[in-house]
């Protein structure tokens, strides 16, 4: 071969190379995954997921791609990033830990094959027809947190039984799991004869606000919202708990690592790794209708006694016998 023809076709070779790339790379399938805050707070749970997908065989970059969107803690935002990734025409949108993210997935597609993961009953708010068989084109993980915040009250109050008023710090912004996490927390604290003290903080610019309400009306201990400790990292309601000496139950693990008093949740780490696996079984050809809701079988109860120790409290050897872990 002359050596100008053999420069063309190494020319024409590389120049192919490119494109067999980029073409490998359109034929990957794409996920939308779209988060209520920020890279920062996903980054730990993203990994969770991750092992999940890999799980079913999928490797983010080598065969699926993911396209991420992040909200940075306003849920007025979930619906445009909802419709952004209905647009670039994914192949199933993600979205985790989000009762209106989720909301936001189903009325922007009903084509696009939808997982979630969020906090209220999935059936009853209308995200799918049934739990056996979600129908339609979502379907996820119930993390029942709604559903266990009458537990959370009562755990309160085994370690400050004196307690009349409880304060329930929640999110306005997310209406659709607020009515149904004030609902349960209301008939507990009707059965258990105390006051139930709504506060609100949609962004983390209102927490010293709202904390400086709840001990106005005297609040005794407080309830935090899930909705709420999503809307920051969880180190600033904690502070704001130990400087006006208020005894809080938080309802993700996560506020432990920090300092906070006691967390009865889901593990969330499990439930993302879930999702991940669900997400790679419907990029298989598996239908969202098929799939049934998952629900948590085991509750985290966690304390710490360090910090009940500072509120001056005594942790009951019952809780302490209760708890899945004892921070010391």
């Amino acid at each position: 071969m002359k050596r100008r023809a053999f420069i063309t076709l190494l020319g024409c070779v590389a120049a192919a190379w490119p494109l067999a790339v980029r073409a490998q790379q359109q034929s990957m399938p794409v996920i939308g995954f779209f988060y209520l805050t920020s890279p920062e707070l996903a980054r730990e749970n993203l990994a969770s997921f991750r092992r999940g997908l890999g799980e079913t065989g999928y490797i983010e970059g080598k065969n699926v791609a993911i396209e991420y969107r992040y909200a940075h803690g306003k849920n007025d935002q979930l619906a445009t990033l909802a419709v952004e990734l209905v647009r670039r025409q994914v192949s199933v949108i993600v979205t985790l830990e989000s009762t209106q993210g989720a909301l936001a997935a189903k009325a922007a597609t009903q084509t696009i094959p939808i997982v979630f993961m969020q906090a209220a009953d999935p059936v009853r708010i209308g995200l799918v027809e049934s739990l056996n068989r979600p129908g339609g084109n979502v379907t996820g993980i119930n993390l029942m947190s709604a559903e266990v915040a009458g537990k959370r009250l009562e755990l309160l109050l085994e370690l400050v039984p004196k307690a009349k008023s409880i304060a329930y710090l929640h999110n306005p912004t997310n209406p659709v799991f607020a009515e149904s996490e004030a609902r349960e927390l209301q008939a507990a604290a009707r059965a258990h004869a105390v006051r139930l003290l709504l506060v609100n903080a949609s962004r983390p610019s209102e927490f010293e606000t709202a904390f400086a309400d709840l001990v106005q009306q005297r609040a005794d201990a407080l309830v935090v919202s899930s909705a709420v400790s999503l809307l920051t990292d969880p180190d600033q309601i904690v502070a704001l708990a130990a400087r006006h000496a208020v005894p809080a139950i938080y309802a993700w693990r996560r506020s432990m690592a920090v300092g906070g008093l006691m967390s009865y949740a889901t593990n969330l780490a499990d439930t993302w790794r879930q999702a991940g696996v669900y997400t790679g079984r419907i990029l298989k050809g598996e239908k969202p209708a098929d799939l049934p809701v998952l629900q948590p079988t085991k509750f985290e109860f966690v304390i710490n006694l360090k910090t009940a120790k500072a509120l001056g409290l005594t942790v009951p050897p019952t809780l302490q016998v209760a708890a899945d872990e004892v921070i010391e």
